[in-house]
C-alpha cells in the first residue's frame, strides 16, 4: 500500500484525460486554439503547486535545458494541439490505437540511451501494450447490440 497514493494520482489522471478525449469529440465547435489556454492555466496551477510544495532544482548544463526545451515542445505542447485536433477531426480508433505507441517509445529510448534495462518485466510489458494495441485495432469488428448504440455515439463517428 506505499505506493497508494501515486497509483490513485495515475488512476484520476487517466480517467480525466480519457474524459477530456471524449468529451472534447462532442465540441468539434471549440477550435483547437483554446488548447493554449488550458495549458496556460494548466502551467499558472503547477507553478503554484510547485512553489508551495516542491523545491526547485534548476537545470545543469545545455542537455537538461535542451531536455526542458524539449518538453515543453514536444510531449507537453504541441501534443495537446495534436490530440485536440485529431480527437475533434480525425480516425479516433485509429489514434487510440496509435496511442498505445507512446509508452513503447519511451521505453525503448530510454534503454537505448542507457537510462533503462531491457529486463523481463520491461519485455512483458512491451509486449502488452503491443497485444492491447492489436486488441484495440480489432475492437470495432465485435459484434455486440447492447453496445453498438454507445460505441457509435461517442467513438466511430467521423
Amino acid at each position: 500500500m506505499a505506493n497508494f497514493d501515486g497509483y490513485l494520482a495515475a488512476f484520476s489522471c487517466a480517467l480525466v484525460w480519457s474524459s477530456y478525449s471524449v468529451l472534447s469529440r462532442l465540441v468539434k465547435n471549440v477550435p483547437t486554439d483554446a488548447v493554449g489556454w488550458f495549458c496556460g492555466v494548466t502551467a499558472v496551477l503547477a507553478l503554484v503547486c510547485h512553489l508551495n510544495w516542491e523545491t526547485t532544482v534548476w537545470p545543469t548544463g545545455w542537455v537538461q535545458w535542451a531536455g526542458v526545451l524539449g518538453l515543453s515542445l514536444g510531449p507537453v505542447g504541441i501534443a495537446f494541439f495534436t490530440w485536440d485536433y485529431g480527437v475533434k477531426h480525425g480516425n479516433i480508433q485509429l489514434l487510440g490505437t496509435l496511442a498505445y505507441s507512446a509508452p513503447l517509445i519511451s521505453v525503448v529510448l530510454l534503454i537505448v540511451a542507457g537510462y533503462g534495462e531491457a529486463t523481463g518485466a520491461v519485455i512483458a510489458a512491451s509486449v502488452l501494450i503491443v497485444l492491447g494495441s492489436l486488441i484495440a485495432g480489432r475492437v470495432k469488428r465485435l459484434r455486440c447490440p447492447s453496445l453498438k448504440p454507445f460505441i457509435d455515439q461517442f467513438f466511430w463517428r467521423s
